[in-house]
């Protein structure tokens, strides 16, 4: 199929608009889908970082309160560790994919590498805990206490940077996705201005056929000039049809007009032989056997004459009645 008719055109501008417009649409359902995953990991980051506060409070307050019930405790402790591995390895069951840049990766290994040391600690502080009070060793507690106390801020600290990444990460993306949205929406503005120009051209070439058509019309009935133009090949086909009727119309003019000057010299000439009998008779007109061949020869001489006569009216007609067609173009 040809690129350069209107309907192959729209056709192309139309399949255009319909693959951007279902960009726009893929690209916002993504980003939208990409925003509720993307919630919900850092969600999970940030509750990590509640995590980490909330295991040091409970080792606090159970060392200064004296108790033994480390529920609480060991809850939050496993949900730490839970969530730490979904972040690394990725979890199907929540919706939570593995790390997805080598930064993050190596942000979350640092906060595994301090948090294995702390969890070491929580648990000694666990089994010293459940040791009767007579048996305990208070300093060993102590220590431990102090240690959470000043390893917690560092953990807090590097937990909040996976935060603060893990958030970037997400803005980056969306900011991506905004600006392929906005680049489909520039081409989707280009395409329609390429739309409106395209319907200039083919508006432009129409009435350059139109107007070719009515100089045509009101051009000199002896002969027509045929139509140039360059346009879609819908107006090319119609122009092409015009010009051959055009050219059809020229070669009957032509001929006519040729056949007719031809009758007339011919006319002419029988013209001018009858008056070379007329004066042969005159000399010979004593002779009467002479005088009748010649009579009989000037006869058949006259009706050639009055023959090729009714030939050139004949011809003449033809060519009335060619311009009778062409003057009936221009009234039309």
């Amino acid at each position: 199929m040809s690129v350069n008719t209107i309907r192959s055109k729209i056709q192309i501008i139309g399949a255009f608009f319909v693959i951007l417009m279902l960009l726009i649409l893929l690209t916002t359902i993504y980003l939208n889908a990409k925003n509720k995953k993307d919630a919900l990991t850092i969600n999970i980051v940030a509750k990590e970082r509640m995590l980490t506060q909330l295991i040091s409070k409970n080792i606090f307050y159970i060392y200064y309160n004296n108790l033994k019930d480390t529920n609480e405790l060991d809850s939050a402790t496993k949900e730490f560790i839970y969530n730490l591995n979904s972040l690394k390895l990725g979890n199907k069951l929540i919706g939570i994919k593995k790390a997805p840049t080598q930064n993050i990766i190596s942000q979350i290994n640092k906060v595994e590498t301090l948090w294995t040391t702390f969890y070491d600690k929580t648990k000694e502080f666990k089994k010293l805990i459940l040791i009767e009070e007579n048996k305990r060793n208070e300093e060993n507690i102590k220590q431990i206490v102090d240690f959470i106390y000043k390893t917690n801020t560092n953990l807090l600290k590097e937990v909040d940077n996976l935060v603060t990444m893990y958030t970037l990460h997400s803005e980056h993306k969306k900011e991506y996705i905004k600006y392929l949205q906005y680049g489909f929406g520039f081409m989707i503005i280009l395409l329609i201005l390429y739309s409106l120009s395209i319907l200039k051209s083919m508006e432009k070439n129409a009435k350059k056929f139109f107007e070719y058509s009515k100089k045509v019309i009101q051009s000199d009935v002896d002969h027509i000039e045929p139509i140039k133009i360059e346009a879609e090949s819908e107006i090319l086909q119609a122009t092409d049809t015009l010009n051959c009727f055009i050219n059809k119309v020229n070669s009957a003019v032509y001929d006519s007009a040729e056949a007719i000057e031809h009758s007339r010299k011919a006319s002419v000439k029988l013209e001018e032989i009858t008056d070379q009998f007329d004066k042969v008779i005159d000399e010979l007109h004593n002779s009467a056997d002479i005088s009748k061949q010649l009579n009989k020869s000037e006869d058949m001489v006259i009706e050639s004459t009055e023959d090729l006569i009714n030939s050139t009216e004949k011809l003449q007609n033809l060519k009335k009645e060619l311009d009778k067609l062409i003057l009936s173009c221009k009234n039309s």
